[in-house]
């Protein structure tokens, strides 16, 4: 079923993207939630004609990211923790704890965004990767101190 995004939905369109989706997706999930409407033959040329500036506002958006992507690469966080005498952590460091470090930098993620290459449970510099896209993923150093 084709339909006309009035919103942006995550993993699936932008705003103004004309998409094709299950008959049960959108019957289930996005009409109930007026996230988008049915393209029929009556008024697809109405939506099509709108449909047009989306290519514009991909670009605009990858711009964006890219802009971010630069601001986060080699960037290098502090995080003090509790830890043992020989350098062990208490609690491992969460993605939250990340996401509100760049937030502190004005860098807006999300948690799922945040990629550990594994759990940090000691103290130590680390790689953490931030994927903003499939193209871009720039990483941060964390360095993790004893309290």
């Amino acid at each position: 079923m084709k339909i006309y995004l009035l919103t942006d939905i995550e993993r699936v369109g932008i705003k103004g993207e004309i998409i094709t989706v299950s008959n049960g997706y959108a019957r289930n999930y996005v009409f109930p939630k007026k996230m988008g409407v049915e393209v029929t033959p009556a008024n697809e040329v109405f939506y099509a004609s709108r449909a047009k500036s989306v290519e514009e506002r991909k670009a605009v958006i990858a711009t964006k990211t890219s802009i971010l992507a630069e601001k986060i690469n080699g960037l290098t966080l502090k995080i003090t923790h509790k830890a043992h005498d020989d350098g062990k952590l208490y609690g491992a460091i969460s993605a939250t704890e990340i996401m509100e470090l760049l937030a502190k930098e004005d860098v807006n993620v999300a948690k799922n965004q945040i990629i550990f290459d594994k759990n940090i449970k000691e103290t130590g510099l680390f790689d953490i990767t931030i994927k903003l896209s499939n193209k871009l993923q720039p990483k941060i150093k964390l360095k993790v101190i004893a309290e």
